[in-house]
């Protein structure tokens, strides 16, 4: 089921999205293939600590993030990969890894890669390893006002 929070939080909104249902996946790349979605439309989430502070990077699960380029848009001086037991705690609604890009539900700052602003639709993880959601992207810019920017390489 997805994550209680973001569902109601979307129809508090009044978005417009679907759910997919697919075969639990615990890769970005597995999610695209089961959930027949390119990897450049999946948006996956990883989380990254900027100068000691959680936060989100969401890039196309095709692609890596880029920490120096996180860095450069984020203006923090440090920046790494955050660890499970950095952040599992942060969603409790939420499957360890499965949390979907809404920063703003959890407190958190979310850096989004240029590439997934260019889409029409977005799709992401919604809190379980076996569910998507797949949305407008101009409604998720809207309602998370990311800082948009390349994150990953060219």
């Amino acid at each position: 089921m997805i994550s209680k929070k973001l569902k109601e939080y979307l129809d508090s909104q009044q978005v417009k999205y679907v759910t997919v249902t697919h075969s639990v996946a615990y890769t970005s790349q597995e999610v695209a293939a089961y959930a027949h979605i390119s990897g450049h439309e999946l948006a996956k989430t990883v989380m990254v600590q900027l100068d000691g502070r959680m936060a989100m990077a969401v890039v196309p699960a095709s692609l890596r993030v880029d920490l120096e380029a996180l860095k450069a848009l984020s203006g923090a001086t440090a920046a790494r990969l955050a660890h499970e037991p950095d952040f599992k705690e942060l969603f409790p609604d939420c499957e360890t890894g499965a949390m979907p890009p809404f920063g703003n539900l959890y407190g958190l700052p979310v850096y989004v890669a240029d590439r997934l602003a260019e889409d029409e639709q977005i799709a992401f993880n919604a809190g379980t390893h076996n569910e998507l959601i797949k949305l407008a992207y101009k409604d998720f810019e809207r309602l998370v006002q990311p800082k948009v920017g390349r994150l990953t390489a060219r």
